[in-house]
């Protein structure tokens, strides 16, 4: 089961990092994501394992190319990068399947 349309209350702009190129990141084009938005200050683990600051979370369909290091700008046009992104798979239960995106 996928997570709900009628959860996914926000949009967001997405730029999805690609890799490093000569002249610095390369990012893919922007790309309205429908999401749902917690803007909530956490500690989480980046993918290095070290605890950062995330100022806020969202949550999209698991199709959603979201990798570390993409720049995100928010509904009030604030930009942020990810600092994971991790897939939330029920596994057969009836939770929805959605990804995780925790940003700077």
């Amino acid at each position: 089961m996928l997570i709900p349309d009628y959860l996914l209350r926000h949009e967001v702009i997405v730029e999805a990092w690609e890799g490093e190129g000569p002249y610095g990141p390369t990012y893919g084009p922007p790309t309205a994501v429908r999401c749902f938005l917690d803007e909530q200050t956490r500690m989480v683990r980046n993918p290095a394992g070290e605890e950062v600051t995330s100022s806020s979370t969202l949550y999209a369909s698991p199709s959603t190319r979201c990798p570390a290091r993409s720049r995100v700008t928010l509904p009030d046009e604030r930009r942020t990068t990810v600092i994971a992104a991790l897939t939330c798979d029920s596994g057969g239960l009836a939770t929805p399947d959605h990804l995780e995106v925790q940003l700077q």
